[in-house]
């Protein structure tokens, strides 16, 4: 894991909240990337994706690690800290196939 980062032990194996960015299925919206929140489950859109859904679960929740999850890329991201984790050793599974917006 990375050192700096203060909030490693926030780290929770979680169940993905959607198959899919949660928000963007409701709103019949397309996504890039995924991310899954490792505090709570709640899956949403990349930074580079239009709604940015992951971000702003972020600012909503101040939970701080998140996942890339699909692609899984065995990477972390710590909002507050601002630094990248090895999360490969701990991925989060996929509960079934993720439909495809790209």
């Amino acid at each position: 894991m990375a050192q700096g980062c203060r909030h490693l032990a926030g780290i929770h194996d979680v169940v993905p909240s959607a198959l899919g960015c949660e928000e963007c299925l409701q709103l019949g919206d397309p996504w890039l990337h995924l991310r899954v929140c490792r505090t709570c489950g709640h899956v949403g859109c990349c930074d580079q994706s239009p709604n940015r859904h992951a971000t702003k679960h972020f600012h909503a929740t101040n939970h701080p690690i998140i996942e890339a999850y699909d692609p899984p890329e065995g990477w972390g991201w710590c909002y507050v800290d601002e630094i990248m984790l090895d999360l490969s050793d701990r991925p989060t599974p996929h509960g079934g196939p993720i439909p495809r917006f790209y």
